[in-house]
């Protein structure tokens, strides 16, 4: 039964029927200034990086939401580009930390160090004080490491010494990892994984998106430089942008439909899929729950609607789901990952 069910989403993917409207108008909202302004900051970060386009669209709905971000690639896909690229469009302070087994907890939050004129300490905040913060292949450092983000990433601060500090306003953690290489790694803790909005997977480019990074980049002179990347977008802007999110309207029908999945991944048998409780060793947490809201009506707003529906819910269901559902040994002997999972859940639970 369950094979049947992984080939049947397999090969004929999620199915949609037509969608009535949920409560909104179907006046598009691109009069709005958080439109324009991430439009024209998705229009900048395409100056440098080609294709991509569902991993920029990922991009804006972490600046709308201020969710974290996990990006998932091969070498060589630009992901260092594409979130240098969005800092600079931005216009926001940023900072690149390096993943190395050697570093230390205070090599990123800070340290406090002594002052020999003065003849005290002083704390010498680190580098995860900016408005966006790269994580570079952050499964390279280990658990002691990688645990100097959990305060940062949920609570918006960070202790030194006994004294807390608040981060900047906006705040958001992009990080990047390899997803073949696991020699010297050391895997991200569920409580981490957890703490990041969205995994976005970032995927070879296609053959024109290939021809024209040979013409961009290949056949530029030698002395050509980058782009400028560049828009009308600060601090201050995206905060605004964000609180018209609240003007988005969400069904009810539509936030039971996503208590509904979340619910199905815990109690599979209760959701009319009893197969699936062979297959996730455990279900998904309450901050999906609030993480898949905010990114649907995100989505909703990006698309220039006021309203959500259930195709938004689906669309970010992947992103949301893909990192908190674990495969059992049994599902993994069946070739089943986190994306056939969150898909098996969507075939299960009716749409409204």
């Amino acid at each position: 039964m369950t094979r049947i069910l992984a080939c049947r989403v397999l090969r004929g993917g999620v199915r949609s029927s037509p969608l009535p409207l949920y409560g909104g108008t179907v006046t598009p909202r691109t009069g709005t200034e958080g439109y324009h302004l991430l439009q024209e900051v998705s229009e900048a970060v395409h100056l440098r990086i080609v294709g991509q386009h569902e991993t920029v669209r990922g991009l804006l709905i972490a600046l709308l939401t201020g969710g974290h971000l996990l990006l998932e690639g091969l070498p060589g896909l630009a992901k260092t580009l594409l979130v240098r690229s969005l800092a600079e469009a931005l216009g926001t302070t940023f900072r690149r930390i390096q993943f190395t087994p050697d570093l230390l907890p205070g090599d990123i939050v800070g340290t406090p160090i002594y002052d020999q004129g003065r003849g005290e300490f002083r704390v010498h905040k680190g580098p995860i004080f900016a408005n966006l913060v790269l994580a570079d292949e952050v499964n390279r450092a280990p658990p002691k490491v990688q645990s100097a983000l959990l305060e940062a990433m949920e609570e918006r601060q960070v202790t030194i010494d006994g004294t807390t500090y608040p981060l900047p306003s906006p705040f958001l953690v992009l990080a990047t990892q390899n997803p073949v290489e696991h020699q010297g790694t050391y895997p991200l803790a569920e409580a981490q994984l957890d703490r990041f909005m969205m995994k976005l997977r970032i995927e070879h480019p296609d053959r024109d998106e290939e021809r024209e990074i040979l013409r961009r980049v290949a056949l530029a002179p030698g002395d050509a430089e980058r782009p400028v990347v560049s828009s009308p977008a600060s601090g201050p802007a995206i905060l605004a942008a964000r609180g018209e999110l609240d003007g988005i309207h969400m069904d009810s029908r539509i936030q039971a439909y996503i208590v509904d999945l979340v619910f199905a991944s815990r109690e599979p048998a209760a959701a009319g899929v009893p197969e699936l409780e062979a297959l996730l060793e455990f279900g998904i947490s309450p901050r999906a729950t609030i993480f898949l809201t905010r990114a649907a009506r995100a989505a909703a707003f990006l698309e220039g609607r006021d309203f959500v529906l259930p195709d938004d819910v689906k669309a970010m269901a992947r992103p949301v789901f893909r990192h908190r559902v674990r495969p059992t040994y049994e599902a993994e002997a069946q070739g089943l990952d986190g994306d056939l999972l969150v898909d098996l859940l969507l075939a299960a639970v009716p749409a409204p």
